[in-house]
């Protein structure tokens, strides 16, 4: 049995939408014949396919990353604006083949209008200049009649866009990378950029090229650019056919928040500066089944199973936990390539790793509230080898086999709280325990579950009552399947009693009242 104790009037942040965000690069499936299919039955007027539209539109993402990524590095946005039939086909330097630019800029930010999320575009550091990059800056934001402004409005987008997220290159440290820098390399370069971009855009907010938060190049990139960027970036996958390995992994990230945390700290303290940039954790997801080197083509079409999800469920928990911090988080990627969502050319179905990305958006309240797990702990076997990514979790153990976050309105009048249950085949009779906070009407509980596969022709299981306002889920033959079911409880006192089934995600969302 575990106790979860939560404290509502004990605050940890405030949890910004961009904790919910996604990512979409020129990779694989995931633009075109994902969701940008011209010519489908399925696409609208402007290619946009809407059945994959509807699917990402209801996980409500805060912000939505574009173009890369790897593909970033060789990417010239000028090839994808004006008359598509006059647009350049390129080839693609990070993932093989032929980029044909049908999907760029204006699409892009057209489909983000459509998402209702806010752009963030990753600048082309690697065959990319300062000039090429301020023009691009110039496209989407100037309201006056210079150059690119008017190249924008010649392209039918009258008003500037005003996109405020901009990244200073994608993994510039890697040896994957078009034009591959060294840390003080980077620093000098993206300082130029910096300051230039905010001459001609003070608006824009800035996103410093991190690693993984653990390393040397974080330590200089961070000493660096304090005072110059808003943003730290960090990338992290984690991924494992062993289970614990799988399902613990995530909590790599919580060290990762820390170490990168404690390093903008101490920029700050050396550089004397008072705003410290927030954590952008704009590549994250389990990933270890599809690899280029794996197919000799990089499509990734990452095949999730529901333990995956419950990885997927834990990020999301220590995300929120930690939301003093991380400001920004995008899953990668949204659709075909290591994606919840996956096309044919006739049909779009989900992965079991919508479902916790949806729970956790549709859920989540103002700020996060302070809980602690009291119940089973674990110290897993985890066999050194047993994943592609070089990861060592057991020294962050022992593991609470329940793992929690909470949110509270900014009025602390409604409580949302995620639970995670990893016990492979045990319940878990748990309980919620408020500190100076009371239930004050009934619960509704949502419980995600592992379902059947799926059958001959792909049939996600519907979704609960509760949730009609999500149509059910077309799926495609041999996706995994999960199971959703929602219940409204009786909530009263300051004790609510649950029954967290194995491998489970559980959210339950109450008003609640402050006690004497």
């Amino acid at each position: 049995m575990s106790q979860i104790a939560i404290t509502p009037a004990r605050t940890l942040g405030t949890i910004d939408p961009k904790l919910f965000g996604g990512f979409v690069e020129h990779l694989g499936r995931c633009v075109y014949g994902g969701l940008y299919d011209e010519g489908s039955p399925r696409s609208d007027e402007r290619g946009f396919r809407t059945d994959v539209l509807a699917l990402l539109r209801d996980l409500r993402l805060g912000v939505l990353r574009w173009p890369g990524g790897n593909f970033v590095s060789n990417y010239h946005w000028t090839d994808g604006i004006g008359p598509k039939d006059e647009r350049p086909r390129r080839p693609d330097l990070a993932w093989g083949g032929e980029e044909p630019n049908t999907f760029g800029t204006d699409e892009f930010l057209a489909y983000c209008a459509e998402l209702g999320t806010s752009p963030y575009i990753c600048l082309n550091m690697g065959t990319g200049t300062l000039a090429v990059a301020l023009a691009w800056v110039e496209y989407c934001n100037d309201a006056r009649n210079t150059e690119w402004a008017a190249r924008r409005r010649a392209n039918g987008r009258d008003e500037p866009y005003g996109v405020r997220y901009w990244a200073l290159g994608n993994e510039m440290y890697g040896p994957w990378q078009v034009g591959m820098m060294t840390a003080d390399e980077y620093v000098r370069e993206a300082t130029r950029w910096a300051r230039a971009i905010r001459m001609l855009d003070p608006g824009a907010k800035l996103v410093g090229c991190g690693e993984t938060g653990l390393t040397d190049w974080d330590a200089v990139v961070t000493d660096g650019l304090a005072g110059l960027v808003d943003y730290h970036s960090i990338h992290i996958y984690t991924g494992s056919d062993d289970y614990w390995t799988n399902v613990l992994q995530p909590h790599q990230a919580e060290r990762a928040i820390a170490a990168t945390a404690a390093l903008i700290d101490r920029a700050a303290y050396l550089k004397g500066t008072v705003a410290k940039p927030a954590i952008a954790y704009d590549e994250w997801n389990v990933w270890y089944r599809s690899m280029p080197e794996d197919t000799g083509r990089g499509d990734l079409a990452e095949r999730y199973t529901f333990d995956d999800a419950i990885a997927v469920a834990t990020y999301l928990n220590i995300f929120v936990r930690h939301c003093d911090r991380v400001k920004m988080a995008n899953l990668a990627q949204l659709v075909n390539a290591i994606a919840p969502v996956v096309t044919t050319d006739t049909a779009a179905g989900v992965q079991p790793i919508y479902y916790p990305f949806l729970l956790h958006a549709r859920a989540a309240l103002d700020e996060a509230a302070d809980v602690r797990v009291d119940g089973p702990r674990v110290s897993p076997d985890l066999p050194a080898g047993a994943s592609r990514w070089p990861h060592r979790i057991a020294d962050l153990g022992p593991f609470s086999l329940v793992d929690a976050a909470a949110s509270v309105s900014a009025d602390r009048r409604s409580l949302a709280v995620t639970l995670v249950n990893r016990a492979p085949d045990a319940a878990d009779d748990a309980s919620l325990v408020l500190r100076d906070f009371a239930f004050r009407g009934p619960a509704t509980v949502t419980t995600l579950t592992d379902g059947h596969p799926a059958g001959a022709h792909g049939d996600q299981p519907p979704l609960a009552a509760g949730l009609a306002g999500l149509p059910p889920l077309p799926g495609l033959p041999g996706l995994a399947g999960a199971h959703l079911a929602e219940t409204v409880v009786p909530a009263g006192g300051r004790t609510l009693a649950l029954t967290l089934p194995p491998r489970s995600f559980t959210v339950v969302e109450v008003p609640v009242t402050a006690s004497p």
